[in-house]
């Protein structure tokens, strides 16, 4: 498929040749379900703890001797039946994180990205270049893009300014093509790439 290639002035300034098998593809929605669920899961923290006898203070020197005194066996002050003593059966930390089959994951992104081209949310840009880092200055480009609602904006990592001039505006982001994911992508509205970042995206895609 063939793409229109704009500067940061929303002129048009050429095009550009992108994989149908990436951003032409069928959307499967399902997926979107599969991979963002598996990504907001791997989000959980599990942070539920409780301790056992041997997370417990408390002397672990047998009480009284074993036998003659009348009063049932004890070893320890740290038992689940002593008062502070520690828990039976006690909750540990829990790792809800799971990863869905590659396979999937690839063909969940390329249907997101199918899915922004398909709808006309895709706009590709020759490049980043700022003169300076500045906020207004990437707030302006978006606006005059057409897109500076809610976007998510991909070019290489090592834009400095691009990067540090973006990152004060809650309704954008920024991510390097190798972060690109479902979840973030269904997020925004619109989505944003360089045209050196779309093409790093198909090779993702494609490998």
């Amino acid at each position: 498929m063939k793409v229109k290639v704009y500067n940061l002035k929303n002129e048009e300034v050429g095009s550009l040749d992108l994989s149908d098998e990436v951003f032409g593809t069928e959307v499967k929605e399902a997926l979107f379900y599969e991979v963002v669920k598996a990504q907001l899961a791997s989000r959980r923290q599990g942070t539920k703890a409780t301790k056992e006898r041997s997370g417990v203070r408390g002397s672990s020197k047998k009480l009284y001797k074993q036998k003659g005194t009348g009063r049932a066996r004890q070893g320890s002050l740290r038992a689940p039946h002593h008062p502070g003593g520690g828990m039976a059966h006690a909750l540990e930390p829990k790792d809800w994180s799971y990863r869905p089959p590659r396979k999937v994951r690839i063909a969940a992104l390329k249907s997101a990205l199918s899915f922004f081209a398909k709808e006309q949310r895709l706009i590709v840009v020759d490049s980043f270049d700022l003169a300076e880092i500045k906020t207004k200055a990437i707030v302006g480009a978006l606006s005059a893009l057409k897109a500076d609602k809610k976007s998510l904006v991909v070019d290489a990592g090592d834009n400095e300014k691009l990067v540090k001039s973006i990152r004060n505006v809650a309704a954008h982001q920024f991510l390097p093509p190798e972060g690109v994911n479902v979840y973030d992508l269904l997020r925004h509205d619109h989505l944003v790439l360089s045209k050196d970042a779309a093409k790093k995206l198909e090779e993702r895609c494609l490998k």
